[in-house]
């Protein structure tokens, strides 16, 4: 992939997206220059690697060897641990949540909300615990950091530090919702087997 051309990234994803359509979400991921191959067995990853090997060769496409990494059982990818047990919040992005400071300004709670945020869906009531803080991010209200905006600020330190790990959904099996609301917020939980696919709120 060129460098430095307006377009390259657009251009090769695009590229990327088409020639792995068939597989998209089957077996195959593709993020920018990572491709991302699953499988429920050894076996099928087997054959997985091969299509795709064999699909790249076609397409000639090339990747270089020392930057592959083959039958892994856990992988870092976008901030995320996936593995045989379901997916959890990389470590290292748990390390920063736990070293961020109180926010001083309206731009570094965003920051913090953008963050946070991105990890919802592995906190339960997320958006009834951000509501301090995302109260101080609307347009006229003047920024006062209180003791209900450090609590919450606290609170969402610590769940997002004891995420949970996520489950796969299995395609085929029943899922459960739970959901609530209140006048604060309204939230669902998403479950299969009794364990939980996603929170939203």
């Amino acid at each position: 992939m060129p460098f430095g051309l307006t377009n390259a990234l657009a251009a090769f994803m695009d590229l990327m997206n088409r020639v792995f359509q068939p597989y998209l979400d089957r077996f195959v991921v593709v993020f920018i220059d990572d491709i991302l191959v699953y499988s429920e067995t050894e076996t099928k990853h087997d054959e997985h690697l091969r299509i795709v090997l064999q699909v790249l060769r076609e397409k000639e496409l090339y990747a270089k060897f020392n930057k592959c990494e083959f039958w892994l059982r856990e992988v870092t990818l976008l901030g995320h641990v996936a593995s045989t047990e379901g997916i959890k919040v990389d470590p290292r992005k748990i390390e920063a949540i736990l070293e961020w400071k109180p926010p001083r300004s309206v731009s570094e709670i965003r920051s913090f909300l953008g963050l946070a945020g991105y990890y919802k869906r592995f906190v339960e009531g997320f958006s009834v615990m951000a509501a301090p803080l995302t109260k101080l991010i609307r347009e006229g209200v003047p920024f006062v950091w209180t003791e209900k905006q450090q609590e919450a600020f606290d609170q969402l330190k610590k769940v997002l530090t004891e995420a949970p790990v996520l489950i796969q959904p299995v395609s085929g099996k029943d899922f459960t919702v739970y959901s609530d609301a209140s006048h604060v917020g309204l939230g669902y939980v998403l479950m299969q087997e009794g364990k939980v696919v996603t929170y939203a709120s």
